[in-house]
């Protein structure tokens, strides 16, 4: 199967493959990295491509049939933010020495398509939209962000550190797979 595939260059440290909501294949590479080995990487993750590329059409499907919930206005938004800006902090400070970590800024975000994000520098981002999913699921983030500390990738080691601290993520993880969609769908259109 043909894929349209967009390569964004940057300084990390590895090639990896990303599958966006809208269905948008991008590979993530570093600057370093030559086009062959980057079709090479794409030619060799294939069936996890073919794989993750139709359950990600299946998903796209199924929340297309879904009721949205009703968009958000603004100023809800904004109150959202206002609320996420309290609440999310004071659990970065419980999880952190749990996780063994330290971090720099947190910031809350009105983002489309991410629920939190770590820099190298060890800054903090959080969705605001996190207000509108159960305790379990903002903590989930959280903690993942927080072992983002400890190993900026999704390896073996990055997931037994999230199961280490909370042993039921999965719950959380597949709650999100399932609902997020719809509550990241309620955001207001640009304007």
């Amino acid at each position: 199967m043909k894929y349209e595939i967009q390569v964004i260059r940057s300084g990390r440290r590895s090639i990896a493959l990303e599958i966006r909501p809208d269905l948008q294949i991008l590979v993530r590479a570093p600057y370093r990295a030559s086009d062959r080995e980057i079709r090479q990487f794409v030619s060799e993750k294939s069936e996890w491509l073919e794989k993750h590329f139709e359950m990600a059409r299946r998903r796209r499907e199924e929340l297309e049939g879904m009721p949205r919930e009703q968009a958000l206005t603004m100023d809800e938004i904004r109150s959202m933010a206002d609320e996420a800006m309290k609440v999310i902090p004071e659990r970065v400070r419980h999880y952190a020495p749990i996780v063994g970590v330290d971090y720099g800024r947190i910031t809350i975000r009105n983002q489309r398509t991410r629920w939190g994000s770590c820099s190298g520098k060890g800054n903090l981002n959080f969705n605001c939209l996190l207000m509108r999913t159960p305790p379990e699921v903002l903590d989930y983030v959280v903690v993942h962000e927080l072992c983002h500390r400890k190993e900026m990738n999704h390896s073996g080691r990055f997931w037994a550190e999230v199961e280490r601290v909370l042993p039921e993520y999965r719950k959380a993880r597949q709650w999100l797979r399932e609902n997020g969609g719809n509550i990241i769908g309620s955001m207001v259109g640009e304007q």
